[in-house]
C-alpha cells in the first residue's frame, strides 16, 4: 500500500500515534515476556563501542530475532511486512543485521506491542524497532542503541491552500507560518524563517486547528507528527517538505532488552552505517524520496 504525497491513507495512523506519545509512554508491565531473561551485564547507548562482527548472545542460535509493532505501517514498514525489507525501518534493521554478520534469513521477525517493550522485564526478541525515541525514563527499563534516525521538522498544510504550492524556504515567506510555542519545531522554524514571521500558538493542537480553520497557511511540525496529522486530523492534508536542520529532534533508536550483553555490538554497527553513509541514503530512500518529502532550501 504506498503512501501518497497527501498522506490521507490511515495506513501510518497508529504508527503517528506511537510518535506523538514516544516522549511520554512507559508501562509497568511486559505482555511479551518469555523464557529467556534478559541478561545482567550493564550496558549503555551513548559511547558504547565493540567489532560489529561480534558474536551476539541471541535468544534464538545463529538467528537474531528483531520485534516491531502490530501491524507496522508506511513509510516506516511496507504492506505490514517487515520481512520485504521494505519501508525505512525494515531497511534499518537489515542493513544492521548485515553489518552484524547475519544473513537475510537469518534474520527473524516477531510482533510486540509498543508499550510492553519498553517495560521492564524478559523479552522474546534481541532487538525492537518500531520508532522508540531514546529517554533517560526509558533507559531505567531497557537498552537502547546510538539513534538510528533523528526526526527532522515537516511543513504541512492542506490541499489548495497558498502554501501547497511552496517549493523552497523563500516560498514560506509569503504564507503565514503557524508552530507551538516551546518546541523545537519554533526553535528550526525561528532560525530558518524568523521568528518575527511566525504565528505561535500554545500547543500542537492549537496550531493544527489554526491551520483547518484557515487561520494560518501552513503548519512546522515533526515529521511523524506531520505524518499522523495529514492522514487523519486534517482534510486533504499534504507534506509539502521538510527542513534540511535535524537539530534538536527526537533521536530513534533499537530497544535491547536491559543488561544485554548485545548493546554495545548493536551500537557499533549502527554507528559505522552512520559513518558510511548507509543510514543517510536509506533515510533519503524511504522518508523523502519514497513518500515524496523534498528537503527545502
Amino acid at each position: 500500500m504506498p503512501v501518497t504525497p497527501t498522506f490521507r491513507s490511515t495506513i501510518v495512523a497508529t504508527t503517528a500515534i506511537a510518535a506523538l506519545a514516544l516522549a511520554g509512554c512507559s508501562s509497568s508491565s511486559d505482555d511479551d515476556a518469555s523464557a529467556t531473561p534478559a541478561a545482567s551485564t550493564p550496558a549503555t547507548s551513548a559511547t558504547a563501542s565493540a567489532p560489529a562482527t561480534a558474536a551476539l548472545d541471541t535468544v534464538t542460535a545463529d538467528k537474531l530475532t528483531i520485534a516491531t509493532g502490530q501491524p507496522a505501517y508506511e513509510p516506516w514498514m511496507v504492506d505490514d511486512d517487515p520481512t520485504n525489507g521494505k519501508g525505512f525501518e525494515s531497511a534499518i534493521a537489515y542493513a544492521v543485521a548485515e553489518q552484524l554478520g547475519y544473513a537475510h534469513d537469518d534474520v527473524e521477525w516477531v510482533r510486540a506491542s509498543f508499550e510492553s517493550s519498553i517495560a521492564p522485564g524478559p523479552k522474546d526478541w534481541d532487538l525492537n524497532i518500531q520508532q522508540f525515541s531514546i529517554t533517560p525514563e526509558r533507559e531505567n527499563a531497557v537498552d537502547f542503541s546510538s539513534p538510528y534516525y533523528t526526526t527532522s521538522q515537516a511543513i504541512l498544510t492542506t490541499e489548495g491552500s497558498p502554501a501547497a504550492t511552496v517549493t523552497t524556504l523563500d516560498d514560506l515567506s509569503h504564507v503565514k507560518v503557524g508552530v507551538a510555542s516551546g518546541t523545537t519545531s519554533y526553535d528550526v522554524a525561528a532560525e530558518a524563517l524568523g521568528a518575527d514571521s511566525l504565528a505561535v500558538f500554545n500547543s500542537t493542537e492549537d496550531t493544527a486547528l489554526a491551520l483547518s480553520s484557515g487561520q494560518i497557511d501552513a503548519f512546522v511540525t515533526d515529521l511523524p507528527t506531520a505524518f499522523y496529522l495529514a492522514s487523519v486530523e486534517l482534510d486533504n492534508g499534504v507534506i509539502v517538505g521538510q527542513f534540511d536542520s535535524h537539530a534538536g529532534g527526537d533521536e530513534f533508536g533499537f530497544v535491547l532488552p536491559k543488561g544485554s550483553p548485545n548493546t554495545v555490538t548493536v551500537t557499533a554497527a549502527v554507528d559505522a552505517l552512520r559513518e558510511d553513509g548507509t543510514l543517510d541514503a536509506i533515510e533519503t530512500e524511504w522518508l523523502s524520496t519514497a513518500v515524496d518529502i523534498p528537503v527545502l532550501s
